[in-house]
């Protein structure tokens, strides 16, 4: 038994922690990565609601920037605030100046139109077109490029640029006839740049490839603008969107979608940018000039996903420790508790063969002790039981003897009116006495009604003591019903000349009308059969708390003390020798099934005079 304890303990103490290891494990993968992107989420849309209340509150272009910093470097994420067509608040100073322009423009009818403008200069903005590392060298590329064309679209009379070409020649006549045959003077791809029908060579500078790409549905109002760079502009001071290219490239979408006057999503985005994951707000608000302006927030889950790479490499010590803790602990369940449980066996094998007074000498705190405790006590309790049992099995042997005795009672009780209907219907059958038959018929009628009381009574005693009978409780006045039994026992009351007191309360009782009638009844009739002519019974009711005692006592022949108990048996008589004419010997027993019926107590006892019996009763 010693091993198999052991080898489940330790099966046990091992599956436990490699259970707890797991959800552990699975908990920090899975719901902690969850967890950590909700809460990221829930403290960006408090930060994004900050920030907004605060922007809203001010003018200056620098505050702003310094906002945008702030919030970074607090939350660890990038924001951006947008007007209604997608432009970046705070970078209308990045810009290129071209003079000497030639402008061509698609026009609805898909023609083109051209116009030169000489002495007016036009400012394109280049921020979606730049990066970082272009912004290094603007200067080597303004003095290396000084003529170039650039392409975009125009919208409400904002031009938003998708590509920016440096040309190899000033010849705006080849530039006029490749718009004029769009269709069929497509440039050819080279290595280093494009060539066109002409033979003049242009190099891509700088290109917004998604503008690019949706550029097709911006026919209509797609225009080319070639001219002379007169000045590149870009701030000393970098705005820090332009070193993070993925949240460029994602606010470069927003301003397509924005264009294409598509429906943005203001939902929050999920995506993954080489294998880390990012979440991604937008929320549009009106400023104080009823303009629609953006709040555009990016922040990446790279540190949960490093945060749980590291786990998952610490896991490997966790293991180990745990096969350590696991050898330990089986180590001490094989010695600190298999042990009890061996003396704990022991001890209950003694007691299947009957060996209760058998201890078990375990004195421990913990839950081993209280079980061997429990088993001590449940070996002092079937002991008592046992004993209680032989108390019960000598109670049944007298149990058995008390039913010969009432079978013996029953048979007597009818076998001595049948004798005497016997009799008496053979004297009439004989012709003898016949001035007598009156009286001998009297007789056998009475003999009848003793008969007919005795079987009724048996009847109704057996109808309480099945344990089917359903009483009924309702609510009556006590001393209303005494007085109505004493009413129609007081015939018997006058012939014995019975005083009888009666020191009666108004109290209203919950009970069974008609059993209360029929105890009371048994109680009194009783009182005044065993009280000597001239004597004195006393009825009384006594108020207690939420009961009320009712008495009777009666003067006369006390009862042995050892004979109280026996007085609600059946057929119980005080001299077996002296039969009563009056009643069945079943009047106690049925008044004692109707008390327990009721659920209270009752009894009797001697007092100076005679015997009381007495009950109780529920109040209303």
């Amino acid at each position: 038994m010693k091993n198999r304890i052991v080898m489940k303990l330790f099966l046990l103490t091992t599956g436990l922690c490699l259970f707890i290891i797991l959800a552990i494990f699975v908990g920090q993968t899975l719901f902690f990565e969850r967890f950590y992107a909700e809460k990221k989420v829930d403290q960006l849309t408090e930060a994004m609601a900050a920030f907004r209340q605060e922007y809203l509150n001010i003018d200056e272009e620098d505050r702003l920037r310094q906002l945008e910093q702030d919030f970074y470097q607090e939350h660890n994420a990038w924001i951006v605030v947008l007007d209604e067509n997608g432009n970046i608040k705070g970078t209308e100073d990045y810009f290129i100046e071209l003079e000497k322009t030639f402008i061509f423009a698609n026009t609805s009818t898909r023609k083109i139109e051209r116009k030169y403008v000489e002495n007016e200069p036009i400012k394109i903005p280049i921020y979606y077109l730049i990066n970082q590392e272009e912004l290094i060298n603007q200067e080597n590329t303004l003095n290396k490029y000084p003529t170039v064309e650039v392409q975009g679209i125009k919208k409400d009379n904002t031009i938003y640029p998708y590509q920016l070409f440096w040309r190899s020649d000033d010849n705006f006549g080849s530039v006029i006839d490749r718009w004029e045959s769009i269709q069929e003077a497509r440039p050819q791809d080279t290595i280093d740049g494009v060539l066109d029908r002409q033979g003049s060579y242009s190099y891509t500078l700088w290109e917004n490839k998604l503008l690019l790409q949706e550029a097709e549905e911006f026919d209509d109002t797609s225009l080319a603008i070639f001219g002379h760079v007169k000045d590149i502009h870009i701030p000393d001071v970098t705005h820090n969107i332009f070193t993070n290219p993925i949240f460029l490239d994602k606010l470069k979408e927003f301003q397509v979608d924005l264009l294409l006057n598509k429906n943005v999503d203001t939902e929050i985005q999920d995506f993954e940018q080489d294998s880390i994951q990012y979440k991604l707000l937008v929320n549009a608000t009106k400023n104080s000039n009823g303009e629609t302006i953006y709040f555009f927030t990016m922040a990446s889950l790279q540190p949960v996903n490093e945060a749980v790479q590291m786990i998952k490499e610490y896991y490997i010590y966790i293991v180990l420790f745990v096969v350590a803790l696991v050898l330990l602990a089986a180590f001490y369940y094989s010695k600190g508790i298999a042990r009890p449980l061996l003396r704990i066996n022991d001890a209950t094998k003694r007691m299947t063969n009957l060996d209760f007074p058998e201890k078990i000498p375990v004195q421990s705190k913990d839950e081993i002790g209280e079980l061997a405790n429990n088993i001590n006590f449940l070996s002092t309790t079937l002991q008592s039981y046992i004993d209680q049992l032989q108390q019960d099995v000598e109670k049944e042997r007298q149990l058995e003897q008390t039913r010969k005795d009432f079978i013996a009672g029953v048979s007597h009780e009818l076998k001595t009116p049948l004798s005497i209907m016997k009799s008496c219907m053979a004297i009439l059958q004989d012709g003898v006495a016949v001035e007598k038959k009156d009286h001998y018929f009297s007789a056998m009628e009475n003999e009848v009604n003793r008969m007919d009381r005795l079987i009724a009574d048996m009847l109704e005693l057996a109808k309480y003591e099945s344990g089917t009978y359903k009483i009924e409780m309702e609510s009556f006045f006590i001393d209303e019903l005494i007085r109505s039994v004493y009413n129609q026992l007081s015939l018997k009351v006058i012939d014995q000349e019975i005083d009888v007191n009666l020191n009666l309360q108004s109290i209203e009782v919950i009970a069974n009308h008609d059993r209360m009638e029929q105890v009371i009844t048994n109680f009194l009739s009783n009182a005044i059969q065993h009280t000597p002519d001239k004597g004195k019974i006393v009825v009384s009711t006594i108020s207690e708390k939420d009961k009320v005692k009712i008495t009777i006592e009666n003067g006369g022949i006390h009862i042995d003390e050892e004979q109280l108990d026996k007085i609600w048996d059946r057929f119980y008589q005080g001299e077996k020798t002296q039969r009563s004419k009056q009643g069945t010997g079943l009047g106690l027993a049925i008044s004692k099934n109707i008390l327990k019926l009721h659920d209270v107590p009752f009894g009797v006892f001697n007092t100076e005079i005679g015997v009381c019996f007495y009950f109780y009763l529920n109040k209303v």
